[in-house]
């Protein structure tokens, strides 16, 4: 194959497939169905243009078989007065009448034919104008149901595939929420075990403030402790004093008062 031949075969099969995809095929039936309605409107022209011309031929018949019979009626009107001149002459004439009869008769004939076939055409074309036109308006439909349903499939891919990337969207935003989730859960165990500073706790005050929170805890502790001594020792002094054959020592009411560190300086 020559280069200028595959080029060509290239241009016509690109010009094809952008023909076949500029084309609707709806456009193309109602053109199809407009040229059917122009073809029968044709037929139906010329079925009327034949009948007129059989009808014409007619007239033409009907008019020289009245001129035919006027002239049988001169030539025995002159037959009678005795003019038999006059007479051949009317039954000349009517003899070149008859002849035109004739021809026109055929002619008629012949168009009357004419006009029956071209009528059963325009019907048979009338007939498949009309099956055309139901075919048409079927497919135009079933085309555009079709139109529209590849458009709904095309619609529902693109929300699907949308949906897709909707998908991994929130697959990502729930697994950052649970590792979120699990770091604020790890953090709240470190504080609680003590490996990490509340931070709360840190804002509450400096050094200072903690040991003497220290102190106080602790002195808290002595008082406590003192307090639980005494509990514990006073019963013993109890059982003590009350013991049999012990006398006890009379307090004297002259006994001079102890007196004080600062009184013995």
């Amino acid at each position: 194959m020559s280069l200028m031949k595959r080029i060509s075969t290239v241009f016509r099969a690109k010009a094809n497939s952008a023909l076949d995809k500029a084309e609707d095929p709806r456009q193309t039936l109602d053109y199809s169905y407009q040229r059917q309605l122009e073809m029968l409107t044709k037929v139906r022209r010329g079925v009327a243009d034949v009948a007129t011309s059989r009808k014409r031929v007619e007239l033409q018949v009907n008019q020289l078989t009245a001129q035919s019979d006027k002239l049988t009626q001169q030539a025995q009107k002159a037959i009678d007065v005795g003019r038999e001149d006059l007479a051949r002459e009317a039954l000349t004439r009517k003899s070149a009448l008859t002849g035109q009869i004739s021809d026109l008769q055929a002619q008629h004939t012949q168009l009357q034919g004419e006009e029956e076939k071209l009528t059963l055409a325009a019907q048979r074309l009338q007939a498949k104008v009309e099956s055309f036109r139901t075919r048409k308006e079927t497919i135009k439909a079933t085309y555009t149901a079709a139109e529209a349903q590849t458009r709904i499939n095309e619609a529902f891919s693109g929300i699907s595939e949308e949906m897709g990337d909707v998908g991994m969207a929130i697959q990502r935003a729930e697994d950052k929420t649970l590792q979120m989730q699990a770091r604020a859960g790890a953090v709240d165990e470190l504080i609680a075990s003590g490996a990490l500073d509340d931070a709360s706790s840190l804002s509450r005050g400096d050094d200072i403030s903690r040991e003497l929170e220290a102190m106080s805890s602790g002195a808290d502790v002595e008082a406590e402790l003192a307090a639980l001594k005494g509990t514990s020792s006073a019963p013993q002094q109890l059982e003590a004093s009350e013991a049999p054959g012990e006398p006890q020592a009379a307090e004297s009411p002259t006994e001079a008062p102890a007196q004080r560190p600062e009184e013995q300086r």
